[in-house]
């Protein structure tokens, strides 16, 4: 029997269906609402006010250290305080602390190791009254205020397209794949294609060999689609995305697998350069388009007429 192979596309190709994919990307990003912004803008505004309060305007910082440690929207707002900002992870490392409730609680010198590593790298510029060793007037206390929302609420923004781009994405290649009859499954680990999702069915997010696949996808001829869905919102993020994961997984999923069982694919959507497209395709990867559903899926049917 002769496989169906994936769409091989060529370079002028990629430059076509990457130039609609970047106009999609385009398009949502100009429609989405300020709505969750101005929303998120306000808690963290009232945070970072009520951390300046609690703090003295951060004059009196350990005092307060554990009421500000153990609340999670003033713990966000102290690292914030920094500039830039310092990460839960990266401030548990800087810290060599746990930022457990019950951890911080019990060990108050592990407390206020975090409160100095936030201190120390104190932004001078939206807290300069700290270092000058003195009172702010109102007009700099509204000021870091807004600064300090402003940070936190892009952040979250940025951090919350990001996830729903990716989920979003998921969930429309299950409902095509639903709509087509196949059957969705639990997810396993597949260790060996015999415990793989069978011809006509799919599982989410699970390890395929050594590396997970977001879906893993039993194609109607019997071979198996670990498929990796991919939101990028610039060629440079591309890169990590499209060519230093799925791809790199591809490679080893088709060393693991064998490439007559295995056909590795990256379900895309957002923003890629030509190049590293061209890059990924050439490494084993098939590439489709989040945009074009349809043709996804005739070509996974077109595999049931060999």
């Amino acid at each position: 029997m002769i496989s169906v192979e994936p769409p091989r596309w060529t370079a002028q190709e990629f430059e076509v269906a990457r130039l609609a994919s970047m106009a999609l990307f385009r398009e949502e990003r100009l429609q989405e609402p300020l709505e969750e912004y101005l929303r998120a803008f306000d808690t963290y505004r009232g945070a970072v006010e009520d951390l300046l309060e609690a703090t003295v305007d951060l004059t009196e910082v350990s005092s307060p250290s554990l009421e500000i440690l153990t609340a999670p929207a003033m713990l966000a707002a102290l690292r914030y305080l920094a500039g830039p900002p310092i990460s839960e992870d990266d401030l548990k490392t800087l810290a060599d602390a746990s930022l457990a409730p019950g951890r911080l609680r019990a060990d108050p010198a592990m407390a206020g190791r975090v409160i100095d590593t936030v201190l120390a790298a104190l932004d001078r510029r939206r807290f300069p009254w700290v270092h000058e060793g003195r009172e702010p007037d109102q007009s700099e206390r509204d000021e870091a205020a807004l600064a300090s929302a402003a940070l936190m609420a892009t952040q979250r923004s940025s951090t919350t397209r990001r996830s729903e781009g990716k989920n979003l994405q998921e969930q429309a290649v299950e409902d095509a794949l639903l709509a087509a009859e196949f059957d969705k499954v639990s997810p396993r680990a597949v260790v060996t294609l015999d415990n793989a999702p069978k011809p006509g069915e799919f599982c989410r997010e699970a390890l395929f060999g050594t590396r997970k696949a977001d879906l893993i996808i039993g194609l109607p001829d019997g071979r198996k689609m670990p498929l990796e869905c991919k939101v990028s919102n610039s060629s440079t993020n591309s890169i990590k995305r499209l060519n230093n994961d799925a791809a790199v997984k591809a490679g080893i999923w088709l060393a693991e697998f064998g490439t007559a069982q295995t056909v590795p694919a990256a379900m895309l959507s957002g923003v890629f350069k030509t190049r590293n497209l061209v890059d990924a395709q050439q490494r084993g990867l098939a590439i489709f388009w989040a945009y074009e559903l349809d043709a996804f899926v005739a070509w996974i049917l077109s595999t049931a007429t060999t």
